[in-house]
């Protein structure tokens, strides 16, 4: 089993979670020659285990479902209670309290149950690597174990796991960072350095993920030794995305001057379109992931519901200029003749 025989293109869809990655997008990208994902994080083992049934109605083909790996991470009641205060002021204006700043795991034990009940694909992992146990239940009982990385030592770990392949997250990358330790002070690689640092120490298929949004991008990863490349925000804006409406017309909103990598609304360092939100926010967010993500989950929810885009985490990469509002199967058409004319155009040279 080879990552190659999930996909007739070289095209995985992000796992995006929040509800953007759901079954309609995911078997679209599939049914149209990529591979399609479904995001566990943020879900019960009983919703995941219906999205799988559906994405299975909709598509024939092979998917992935994405689960977050539990954090050990702990976090100061003073520090907690402090964001909570300065928070205040925002919940206030949208009338809401703050939540309550809470930690659990996600449903961890119950999703794995469920993957292996269904006897999912590929599975991948974000936030860390699960142990090798875990790793070696999957793969024994058929599933292809992909984990998300975003340094080389990180991808070293992952190998050491067990892992069938990598998914390399460039700091270009929207949404969170797959980072391993919250709270640590790490470098951020671009895709294109991490790539060539990671296949030099490191014997597994890759696969590219940051700011990928063109089929000269995917030329270029491809050249430089990735085996497929994932986008998440390319397919963001699609019809078949379940992101709210609110969050794509912000993609085509000029009254946003680019991306930033924050904490404020996760605790966890994420990348989003700059907002009144972040700028107010983001020095004093701790790195208290998933207490402040429960925090802000209110403020959030009004936020959305009050049309409020200075209040709403609105994750995207940094080429999110570039996200069209057309159908998912026709982006990976597009892509891959894009891809073709580049590769093309090099041989010309």
């Amino acid at each position: 089993m080879t990552l190659s025989s999930f996909y007739t293109h070289p095209i995985i869809q992000a796992p995006m979670a929040g509800g953007t990655a759901n079954p309609a997008l995911a078997a679209a990208v599939s049914n149209a020659g990529g591979l399609g994902f479904l995001a566990a994080g943020y879900k019960t083992a009983r919703d995941v285990r219906e999205e799988i049934k559906q994405t299975r109605k909709r598509t024939s083909g092979p998917f992935g479902v994405n689960l977050f790996v539990p954090s050990e991470d702990t976090a100061e009641s003073a520090t907690l209670d402090d964001y909570a205060n300065r928070l205040e002021h925002t919940a206030k204006r949208l009338a809401v309290s703050t939540g309550e700043a809470r930690n659990d795991d996600d449903d961890w034990e119950n999703k794995l149950e469920v993957i292996i009940d269904e006897h999912i694909p590929v599975v991948s992992f974000t936030f860390g690597c699960p142990p090798s146990t875990v790793v070696d239940r999957l793969k024994q009982n058929g599933s292809y174990v992909i984990v998300t990385v975003t340094s080389p030592q990180e991808a070293i770990e992952s190998v050491q796991a067990g892992a069938d392949a990598l998914c390399l997250q460039g700091i270009e990358a929207g949404g969170h960072r797959s980072t391993f330790q919250n709270n640590a002070e790490t470098e951020d690689f671009s895709l294109l350095p991490l790539l060539r640092l990671v296949r030099q120490q490191v014997d597994l298929p890759l696969i590219a993920a940051g700011g990928v949004m063109h089929g000269q991008d995917i030329a270029a990863l491809l050249t430089a030794g990735a085996e497929a490349v994932q986008l998440g925000t390319a397919f963001l804006r699609c019809p078949e995305s379940g992101a709210k409406s609110l969050h794509k017309q912000a993609l085509a909103d000029n009254r946003f001057s680019g991306t930033t990598v924050t904490r404020a609304f996760t605790g966890r360092r994420a990348r989003g379109l700059k907002n009144a939100f972040i700028q107010q926010y983001d020095d004093a967010a701790p790195a208290a992931y998933p207490f402040v993500h429960y925090m802000t989950k209110p403020i959030r929810k009004a936020a959305a519901e009050a049309s409020d885009l200075e209040a709403m985490a609105l994750w995207a990469g940094q080429g999110y200029r570039m996200a069209m509002d057309i159908p998912a199967a026709e982006i990976v058409t597009r892509l891959m003749e894009q891809k073709q004319e580049a590769i093309q155009a090099q041989k010309r040279l």
